[in-house]
């Protein structure tokens, strides 16, 4: 890790962790970190040897509590619409990310650490953990994103009843409205994760890739479009080793070792 931007990268087998280690500041982004998160990202879909991504924040308190408020406060209007275009830029990395990406929420995730949270492809919190978006008890609005996933995640109408009151939720409450997948007792959130990556990174890499393009893609295409394009993926897939592979290994009642390409 360098510790000037206060990101720890780590791979373990097919496993790559991406920890925002700012535990005295709640993990809040700043600009130096949200650049280093986007790198790490960058990294990890890069780097062959991973299938499968984890996002989490360091300490007990905080998956990522928010944007850094002490740097934010002396924004200019301009500043401030750069500093969001560099988080929806680092959050959208992950959103289009060909390899599954988890969230690991170990404690608060408000504003910045919600939109984060919520551009990752799947969401597993602690029963401690708090959910919220609450920049309007700032004067702001959501500047990462969260204007736009919260509803396509919730609905409209549950996403603008938490965007204008700014109230904020516990993990049983983010379970029943969809915001997150699953709930676990806070020790045994690493082992869950953990388990579920592992799971995750066994499957087709190709498959994974082309679930979360067709996924992604489509949520933002008529339907019609999106048929067409999953079609078209469906068929892309037959050209691919790993379909070979998984074929072979289901006729021949033996576990797949897909080479992903």
């Amino acid at each position: 890790m360098d510790s000037s931007t206060n990101v720890r990268y780590e791979v373990a087998g097919p496993v790559a962790r991406i920890s925002i280690d700012r535990p005295e500041r709640l993990n809040a982004l700043n600009r130096a970190t949200a650049v280093a998160l986007d790198r790490a990202v960058a990294d990890a879909i890069a780097d062959p040897a991973v299938r499968v991504l984890v996002v989490t924040g360091a300490g007990d308190r905080a998956f990522v509590a928010g944007a850094d408020i002490a740097e934010m406060a002396s924004l200019t209007a301009a500043e401030a619409q750069s500093f969001s275009r560099l988080l929806q830029a680092a959050f959208d990395r992950i959103e289009r990310s060909p390899k599954p990406v988890i969230a690991e929420i170990n404690g608060f995730a408000l504003g910045g650490g919600c939109e984060l949270a919520m551009a990752c492809h799947v969401r597993i919190a602690a029963a401690e953990a708090r959910f919220g978006q609450p920049e309007v008890t700032l004067g702001l609005i959501p500047g990462a994103g969260g204007t736009q996933r919260l509803p396509r995640i919730v609905g409209r109408g549950r996403a603008l009843d938490l965007l204008l009151s700014g109230d904020v939720i516990d993990a049983a409450e983010a379970h029943r409205i969809g915001l997150v997948n699953r709930v676990v007792a806070k020790d045994e959130l690493r082992v869950a994760v953990d388990a579920y990556a592992v799971r995750l990174a066994s499957r087709g890499p190709m498959a994974l890739g082309r679930v979360i393009e067709a996924v992604v893609c489509g949520s933002e295409m008529a339907q019609d479009d999106a048929m067409r394009m999953e079609a078209a993926l469906f068929g892309l897939s037959f050209a691919t080793a790993d379909m070979k592979e998984g074929t072979s290994a289901f006729l021949e009642k033996r576990k797949a070792s897909f080479p992903g390409q």
